[in-house]
């Protein structure tokens, strides 16, 4: 049986970030969040690599993410009703060759904003893409991915801005412990390279993974509203008068 999705994008992220990139380039998608042990499966990947003696096999930063984006696909492949175009993602923070992921508590927040400002490093985004339809929608059966990386550079943000913005809770869940298109924007003086990567999801990155699978991105696009909506829609998105 064959399963014709609209939207064919499923997304195995909760991070609004993300979806927020996805909705700004008008790409339908659903999405199915995913809650992996994402400390016991790098764990496991290190011990292997540094099992088998080989240095090629160690992993680096750009390596790590990709390998979480491949589970957080997979395991949102497993559990959909299949048919969908599956995109896994992760994201770290490499400074000074150490990984930054999440804080997950506000004292180890605040220690890395301290160590972050004033200094840049380099945000890896990790895209896995699994074409699980069925050959007769098209599917190929792909299952490939790669990583979107870009230079950061952080303000020297004082240590009242630093409790302030860990004081919000935003930090303690996102990898490297900040956000752009959050509190943390007035905080990130440059970006050199993709700048969707650092939200999580490079789109042009997206666009060559889905070449990959013969489908072109705009196949992916929202329909345009016709007549009547695009003036309403027109008409609800004008700005009304300034206020003092």
């Amino acid at each position: 049986m064959t399963t014709d999705h609209d939207p064919l994008l499923l997304l195995a992220s909760a991070s609004a970030g993300r979806r927020a990139t996805l909705r700004a380039a008008r790409i339908e998608h659903r999405t199915l969040p995913v809650d992996l042990d994402e400390e016991g499966i790098l764990a496991a990947a290190r011990e292997r690599a540094a099992a088998s003696g080989d240095p090629e096999d160690l992993l680096v930063p750009a390596d790590e993410v990709l390998l979480l984006a491949r589970e957080k696909a997979q395991a949102a492949t497993s559990r959909s009703e299949g048919g969908y175009v599956v995109l896994g993602c992760d994201s770290m923070l490499e400074l000074d060759g150490e990984v930054i992921g999440k804080p997950h508590t506000a004292e180890r927040a605040a220690e890395r904003w301290r160590a972050m400002r004033g200094r840049a490093g380099i945000l890896h985004s990790g895209h896995w893409l699994i074409d699980d339809r069925d050959e007769a929608d098209g599917g190929t059966g792909g299952t490939f991915g790669a990583t979107a990386s870009c230079r950061v550079t952080f303000a020297e943000v004082t240590d009242e801005e630093i409790e302030a913005y860990v004081a919000t809770g935003e930090p303690l869940g996102v990898a490297g412990g900040f956000t752009i298109d959050g509190r943390a924007g007035p905080f990130i003086e440059g970006v050199e390279g993709d700048p969707h990567a650092v939200v999580g999801l490079s789109l042009p990155l997206l666009r060559r993974l889905l070449g990959e699978i013969g489908l072109a991105v705009h196949e992916l696009w929202e329909s345009e509203p016709q007549g009547g909506e695009a003036l309403a829609d027109a008409a609800e998105t004008r700005p009304g008068p300034a206020t003092m």
